[in-house]
């Protein structure tokens, strides 16, 4: 790759060089697009083109309703278009065409129903320069185009499937970009955490896979079953006013998409419990993609030849807590409740717990911090302790820096990792969770950014001149960001 002109198997990509001499390739369609009768439909190969293709702009997002973390990420205009959403972008470093570098396909959160691996904030240009790795971000169908589960019209997990299209297209293609792949890693954040676990787990896209990187992961949430997951899909179609005995193939393809955005909002606000975070709609167990829950995958050894990297936020679920008004006027009982949903019925020890961890503390400091640990961490312990014993090295981290000013009580919340991982901070101009942007912050940044491409290129963070991170161990190890160099 010696020109800003790629060959691919589609055709020919122009993209564009920035100021440290990377090439950065955005919208390059890995599928044909989701439209007519391929809406609700698995992806299929795109046609190709003959031309050169402009690369220079990044492709639609998939269509979504407005983040539910507007208010602590900042607000972002509506970009989304069902007709050529299926893309993905490629960041080569400096050098990449004459020595390939490791890979790492990123994919981004938002609950299953909101995200785009084309948004700024996960621009893997310095990334990729500063960790001399490609970066790959890529978009997926999401909420009812994505995870509305009727296999019988053959929506089976498609967002899923939508990802592994793409894996798929990085092994066949990422060579030509100066990418190495049989050096690819899959990562995430949140739902991009479950995706890329479930992509390493699956026996389709496994062997492609070298090393995993989930962060803030939703370990914790149940995946539906085919018949719960099928009681959904009824519901969905009733709030669309399709008949059970309707073909509703034909009717879910000819209606806007406006209108199957709105029925997923109002099926979400019905199925709503209180400190509950789980969308309307999300991967199905059994399903495409989805053959095998992580707690049944890793004690058979499923990802005993890759190298794993785990994290999540000191204070994850206040993001989703802080302007909740049910939760922030929690009563100890209330809030014993609500973990009692959560927990299956352990409420009461678990608030226990936590308020022991933390005796100043008030009811809705408690849950959230006990929510917190339910959502991810306490998993990650148990995903690690797995691993471990079976003679794997996974490491582990807690991001902790606060934004300063922090009127909502934030916290490290979920989410906030992210410009810190991309150093995009430019992208988060009004975000809460981000704050005022230090000196101190960017050399954080450099410092996280720094040990995630170490481990994308060799299977371990360490690197000269930052301090040891060990794996987790029998003796559990923990590196954390942000509150200084420690563990």
């Amino acid at each position: 790759m010696s020109t800003d002109i790629v060959d691919t198997a589609s055709g020919r990509v122009r993209g564009s060089r920035n100021a440290a001499g990377a090439i950065a390739f955005h919208g390059i369609p890995y599928a044909a697009s989701p439209v007519g009768q391929l809406r609700y439909a698995a992806p299929q190969r795109h046609p190709g083109w003959t031309e050169i293709r402009d690369a220079r702009r990044p492709g639609p997002a998939a269509p979504q309703w407005p983040s539910r973390l507007e208010a602590v990420m900042g607000t972002r205009l509506p970009d989304w278009d069902e007709d050529g959403c299926l893309t993905l972008n490629i960041w080569s470093p400096r050098g990449a065409a004459d020595n390939p570098r490791p890979v790492l396909l990123w994919l981004h959160g938002g609950g299953f129903t909101s995200g785009s691996g084309g948004w700024d904030w996960y621009d893997g240009a310095w990334l990729a320069a500063l960790g001399d790795i490609v970066v790959v971000t890529a978009n997926y169908r999401l909420g009812p185009l994505g995870f509305l589960q009727l296999p019988e019209i053959g929506s089976d997990n498609l967002g899923l499937r939508d990802q592994a299209r793409a894996l798929h297209w990085l092994a066949t293609n990422i060579a030509a970009f100066g990418g190495d792949p049989e050096l690819i890693t899959v990562g995430g954040q949140s739902a991009g955490a479950f995706s890329a676990l479930a992509l390493a787990l699956d026996p389709d896209t496994g062997p492609l896979v070298r090393r995993v990187i989930g962060q803030s992961g939703p370990w914790a949430l149940p995946s539906p079953t085919p018949d719960q997951a099928a009681r959904t899909a009824v519901a969905y179609l009733d709030v669309l006013g399709i008949a059970a005995d309707a073909d509703p193939a034909a009717r879910l393809r000819e209606l806007p998409v406006t209108r199957l955005l709105a029925a997923n909002a109002r099926l979400a606000a019905h199925t709503a419990r209180p400190g509950a975070i789980a969308p309307a709609l999300y991967p199905v167990l059994g399903g495409a993609g989805h053959l095998e829950s992580w707690q049944d995958a890793l004690p058979r050894g499923a990802l005993a030849n890759k190298d794993v990297l785990l994290g999540t936020t000191d204070n994850e679920l206040s993001a989703f807590y802080a302007f909740n008004p049910m939760v922030q006027t929690a009563t100890r009982v209330e809030a014993i409740r609500i973990l009692d949903a959560l927990t299956g019925g352990d409420g009461r020890n678990v608030y226990a717990r936590h308020k022991s961890a933390h005796p100043g503390a008030g009811p809705v400091a408690v849950l959230t911090a006990a929510a917190t640990d339910l959502f991810s961490a306490d998993s990650i312990a148990h995903m690690a302790k797995t691993l471990t014993a079976q003679g794997n090295s996974p490491y582990v981290y807690r991001f902790a820096r606060t934004p300063s000013p922090d009127p909502y009580g934030l916290g490290a919340t979920h989410c906030a990792e992210l410009p810190f991982l991309f150093g995009t901070f430019d992208a988060y101009p009004s975000a809460p969770m981000l704050g005022t942007v230090t000196p101190g912050d960017r050399e954080l940044a450099e410092t996280f950014a720094t040990a995630v491409a170490a481990f994308v290129t060799t299977g371990s963070p360490n690197v000269a001149g930052l301090p040891t991170w060990q794996p987790h161990g029998v003796d559990p190890w923990i590196r954390r960001f942000g509150v200084g160099d420690s563990h």
